[in-house]
């Protein structure tokens, strides 16, 4: 793992995660624990809206605290109910966390390479529908990462489990002199919480 990703990691050892937040992810660690222990690939999708801000930060976190814990077989994913863009202040936060992001194409929707560590296979982010083809069609968790996605999705096709996980949207300071400081607020939120999840997990 990249050293400045390692440390920021090894400082959210320190970043309390709240009793009642450690209640709404207890069913994504009980999820990653039931597949871990039957030698089952462990597949995660997380969704929001517009692909664009919450669920790309729980994506690539959770990825590299899978990583970082050495928990096997996780593969995260992300998904909206449309498609727009990946939000560019998303990839200044993750960059000053450590990640190491190429931008590889333009357009739109540019798709960007993000990597962990120098010898882990990139993750792909681009905005998609949830049900896109570079997306698990069948055993995933479905993790509603804003409570848009979970009003309007009661139904997530081939979803094993469907796990409400909300988190406040950034885009409320998109413009203003809070933006960045927002956005790394919520990166660090999410960061946190995955950590405390991975954390527990048993091999």
């Amino acid at each position: 793992m990249f050293s400045a990703l390692a440390s920021a990691i090894e400082g959210l050892k320190d970043v309390p995660v709240s009793k009642e937040r450690q209640q709404t992810l207890q069913p994504l660690t009980a999820f990653i624990q039931d597949k871990i222990t039957h030698n089952q690939d462990v597949n995660i999708n997380f969704i929001c809206t517009h692909n664009s801000r919450r669920s790309h930060l729980s994506q690539i976190w959770a990825q590299a605290l899978a990583s970082y814990f050495k928990v096997p077989n996780v593969a995260c994913y992300s998904g909206g109910t449309q498609v727009t863009a990946i939000y560019p202040m998303v990839i200044k936060t993750l960059k000053n966390s450590g990640f190491d992001i190429q931008q590889l194409s333009e357009g739109s929707n540019p798709v960007y390479a993000i990597k962990y560590a120098q010898n882990k296979p990139p993750i792909m982010g681009f905005s998609k529908i949830m049900d896109h083809a570079f997306n698990p069609a069948s055993n995933f968790a479905a993790v509603m990462t804003c409570s848009q996605a979970d009003a309007g999705c009661p139904f997530v096709p081939g979803a094993e489990c469907r796990l409400p996980m909300t988190y406040d949207d950034p885009k409320a300071f998109d413009g203003t002199p809070l933006q960045e400081e927002k956005y790394q607020e919520r990166s660090l939120q999410i960061a946190a919480e995955m950590y405390h999840v991975f954390s527990q997990i048993k091999r």
